[in-house]
């Protein structure tokens, strides 16, 4: 083979899947010329100590020890920074998305695609609660912003060079890199498979985070949260004026009868929560702007092995 291929692998506290996830990955690619780069996001676990010895016995294996932990979605981005393949293929440690999949990939890559996502048919180990709300944060994100996101996509995908010397540069530190891959665009295509149980551990992203997430990339890729509450603001001022213009007829017809208090709280509860509800979406849209305006780097190495100099600075 005349390429290489890097493997992107973000990693916190999965000390319990390295020893197995090697095996898989270098069985898989016996016949290819590859490397393993391993983000490990400030892990409490002994993930850097089982990366440090692995990288010791085989040089393919490259550890990039963030100084703290910054999040998948840039772990991700420090990855792509060092790869040096020419495909590159973002994978998690817990083996949920399957190795196996990766030579299909690359006959995909060789008949001309530049990106080949996985999207799972199938979802095991998670349950119906979290397949249904992401269904429904995929269908929704569809429909409010102009990027074609792929449903039932994960970061699991071969991109060709060019795409990811694109993705490197985006200079945004709010990252939603599922919708990052799609913006650049360049020929895309899909293979479907069937998503794994986690093989050890835990998975890090409890329902609250999972929120946040879906709050990222809604605001990342769209003004519709903004747009809605204009219209909610519409539909109230114009339910306002209606109920005004009811009172004045009512007053002049049957007299000036002093108002309920259970409907004036209703009415002052109600345009109360419209405001709030307006001022916090305005706000996520502000604080983005806000973190975007400090220009901090977006993340901090403590230690790299195995990276040669030139790609560190790079």
């Amino acid at each position: 083979m005349n390429f290489k291929i890097s493997l992107v692998v973000p990693m916190y506290n999965e000390s319990d899947n390295i020893g197995y996830f090697y095996e898989r990955i270098t069985s898989v690619l016996t016949d290819y010329i590859f490397e393993i780069i391993c983000i490990n996001d400030g892990s409490k676990d002994s993930t850097l100590n089982k990366l440090n010895e692995l990288a010791s016995k085989d040089k393919r294996v490259k550890v990039i020890d963030l100084s703290r932990n910054f999040g998948k979605e840039v772990a991700m981005s420090a990855g792509l920074k060092y790869a040096q393949g020419d495909i590159i293929i973002p994978i998690d440690a817990d083996l949920q998305d399957p190795p196996e999949l990766i030579p299909d990939m690359i006959e995909k890559w060789q008949e001309g695609y530049d990106v080949v996502y996985a999207t799972r048919i199938i979802r095991e180990g998670e349950t119906f609660f979290k397949k249904a709300t992401a269904s429904i944060f995929y269908k929704f994100i569809r429909k409010i912003t102009k990027i074609d996101i792929p449903a039932d996509t994960g970061d699991f995908r071969l991109m060709s060079r060019q795409v990811v010397d694109a993705v490197n540069a985006l200079p945004e530190s709010h990252r939603f890199m599922k919708g990052l891959f799609s913006w650049v665009g360049f020929r895309q295509i899909s293979i479907p498979y069937q998503r794994e149980p986690r093989f050890a551990g835990k998975t890090n992203f409890n329902y609250w985070k999972l929120w946040n997430f879906a709050i990222e990339g809604i605001t990342s890729f769209s003004f519709a949260p903004l747009q809605i509450s204009m219209y909610m603001g519409f539909l109230v001022s114009i339910a306002a004026l209606i109920y005004a213009f009811y009172l004045v007829v009512d007053t002049l017809l049957f007299g000036n009868s002093v108002p309920g208090y259970p409907s004036l709280m209703v009415a002052i509860l109600f345009f109360g929560g419209v405001q709030l509800i307006t001022l916090g979406v305005i706000g996520e849209y502000v604080g983005r702007i806000y973190g975007e305006t400090k220009r901090r780097p977006l993340f901090l190495v403590r230690e790299t092995i195995n990276i040669e100099l030139s790609e560190q600075d790079k």
